[in-house]
């Protein structure tokens, strides 16, 4: 009997070994999708059988696949936040902002210990802000602003180490506001603490955190002993203080000298610390740590060559491959302005941008570094075999609209790249677009607006307003982004020497498309790498699109929420009807016709025809950014 008995357990009740054991991440992501409201499907490959959560969209991992990032900003979604979050303890940075997520704030969210940033700003949440954030001994960046938060203000959060950005603006809070160690915070449009106060003191902005002064005891009058005694302890401490300073200086001066030889400067020695700071994983990394990486900047590694700078092949001590951008204008900004941008260019988190890693500053340098791309650019791998498929061109078409629509309509404040090109369009390892070169203007030229004395672009593909006004604007990154659809369709670049792909002579691609277009003669446009692997239909379509990104008037130009819903296959036809109507409605009213918008920059750039082009390559060196002339000074 009891030898039954055993068999029965052991055949009912033994452990099947063909399930995977729990991931404890995959079941808090599950839940958290199931509280949430997803309009747009961008969560729809959450997969609740999976065993790793990695490959889903929005979820950043770690090289040990642990969550280490959840970012769905300005996705539409609404429904409430799950309390589970409070199991991804690995979890760095939350960006969930641009939303409409209801509900009152996970108190769980006081169970992440490596947390850094968090952002939900621009939702409803109500109810009040949970005292278990003052947990939070690794946050440095807090967004809660524009939200229907309640209560009194959270005295917890004034414990916060780390803190250094805290913006609870905009929302219902009451009660006296707390002293907190972090540099910037902002609490105004809350009436019932800011109601009868002025801006000042419900803001801050300074560029080191607050600091109490030392507390000195009142003096007492002392005996004429002691008198003596500090006197005489005086004077050979001022003796051994002059004899110190010497040796030391003549100690930097010698140090000094032997840095001069390698190439460095004191100040530049090092940017501080190699280790995690500031916003998320956003990285610091030491000066000397970038050298070695790159071989002291060896031209052998370059990648590219670009109007912001060169960007060199880097390997990290612990063996990653990384893309090191050195920045060549650094410009008159000190190192706090320059990291703060670098700060909010990290916060730009979208599948179709490229990710920042981390950055170098020093008083002579500014250095950004990237994930290494092993594809490259879109314009390398246009002239390289085999050919991109038609396809994976469709996909980075849409992929790179996608980027840019982020860009200018879902980051804040918007975000102007104004120099979109195939070079800096990169290819993931699964040739999925990725915008990069995003943010680097503003980076380097401190204005509030977007008119600028310095024109930073590439001939061919700047917009006529930008090119003789220097005013951009998101309609400048839409023409941009109508040649950058005329490179894939084509397989040219913007602007060719000699005979072409069909025979045309050298010029613009736009006049040469523009002139097949209306003969239609659509087979001719064609790289004719593709042999006859693509879809007539879908070309033309293409073509429509980019022709409608590239008109003259910046105003006729659709929006890049536009022309993704049109690359998606929505809205082309009535888009494209509309433009002929009103072309042909000023031809009948005798108004000029849109003159040649690349007459300037077919100028400039036959100026300069003896220019290289850099079409070589070998295995480190890939000079996808000087494929043609790049504006990057006064105009």
């Amino acid at each position: 009997m009891a030898f039954f008995l055993l068999f029965f357990f052991l055949c009912f009740f033994r452990p099947s070994s063909s399930f995977e054991p729990l991931n404890m991440e995959v079941e808090a992501l599950i839940a958290i999708w199931k509280d949430l409201n997803d309009p747009h499907g961008v969560l729809s490959n959450w997969d609740e059988d999976s065993v790793d959560p990695c490959s889903w969209a929005m979820i950043t991992c770690s090289s040990q696949n642990l969550v280490i990032g959840l970012g769905a900003p300005s996705q539409g979604l609404s429904g409430k936040l799950s309390g589970m979050i409070g199991n991804l303890t690995n979890l760095q940075q939350i960006l969930l902002q641009n939303n409409n997520i209801t509900g009152e704030i996970p108190v769980e969210l006081g169970l992440l210990p490596k947390l850094q940033t968090m952002d939900l700003s621009n939702n409803r949440f109500s109810g009040k802000i949970p005292d278990s954030l003052g947990n939070l001994t690794s946050l440095r960046y807090l967004r809660l602003n524009n939200n229907s938060l309640s209560g009194s203000f959270p005295a917890s959060l004034s414990k916060g180490p780390q803190l250094s950005f805290l913006d609870l603006s905009y929302n219902n809070l009451s009660g006296p506001v707390p002293i907190f160690p972090a540099r910037t915070f902002n609490v105004v449009g809350n009436p019932l603490i800011c109601g009868s106060k002025t801006t000042e003191e419900c803001s801050k902005t300074s560029l080191t955190p607050v600091s109490l002064p030392f507390l000195l005891d009142s003096p007492h009058k002392a005996p004429k002993t002691q008198k003596l005694a500090v006197a005489l302890g005086s004077s050979l401490g001022a003796t051994f203080v002059l004899l110190f300073s010497v040796s030391l200086f003549f100690w930097w001066r010698k140090k000094q000298k032997h840095q001069s030889i390698l190439g460095l400067l004191e100040g530049d020695e090092e940017c501080g610390p190699s280790v995690a700071v500031s916003l998320g994983n956003l990285r610091q990394f030491g000066l000397r740590e970038l050298l070695t990486a790159t071989e002291n900047f060896s031209g052998k590694c370059i990648l590219g060559k670009g109007g912001f700078g060169n960007v060199y092949r880097g390997k990290l001590s612990d063996g990653t491959i990384v893309a090191v951008k050195r920045l060549k204008d650094v410009g008159s900004a000190g190192e706090a302005q320059f990291k703060t941008e670098v700060e909010m260019i990290s916060l730009a988190v979208h599948r179709n941008l490229l990710r920042l890693i981390g950055y170098c500053a020093t008083s002579t340098e500014r250095i950004l570094v990237y994930p290494f791309m092993a594809n490259g650019s879109v314009a390398s791998r246009l002239r390289r075999k085999p050919p991109l498929d038609w396809t994976t061109r469709k996909r980075i078409a849409l992929g790179t609209a996608r980027g840019l629509l982020y860009l200018h309509e879902q980051c804040d404040p918007k975000i102007i790249h104004r120099d979109v090109k195939a070079a800096n369009v990169l290819l993931d390892e699964t040739h999925e677009a990725v915008v990069g070169d995003f943010g680097l203007a503003k980076l380097l030229d401190h204005d509030d607006s977007h008119v600028t004395t310095a024109v930073r672009g590439t001939v061919g593909h700047i917009a006529p307003e930008y090119l003789s006004t220097g005013q951009s604007s998101d309609k400048t990154d839409v023409f941009g982004f109508g040649i950058l659809l005329l490179e894939l369709v084509t397989g040219q670049r913007a602007l060719q020497f000699g005979k072409g792909s069909g025979g045309q002579k050298g010029g613009t691609i736009l006049d040469w498309v523009k002139k097949l277009h209306q003969e239609k003669k659509l087979d001719q446009l064609v790289d004719r790498d593709l042999g006859t692997n693509f879809d007539r239909i879908e070309v033309g379509e293409i073509v429509q699109v980019a022709l409608l990104c590239t008109q003259y008037l910046p105003s006729n130009r659709p929006k890049m929420s536009e022309v993704v819903r049109m690359l998606e296959g929505d809205g082309l036809v009535d888009k494209w009807e509309a433009s002929n109507k009103a072309q042909a409605q000023a031809q009948s009213n005798n108004s000029p016709r849109e003159p040649n918008h690349n007459r300037e920059s077919s100028t400039l750039f036959l100026m300069n025809s003896d220019y290289d082009d850099g079409s070589d390559e070998n295995d480190c060196l890939s000079m996808d950014g000087v494929e043609e002339m790049e504006l990057s000074g006064p105009r």
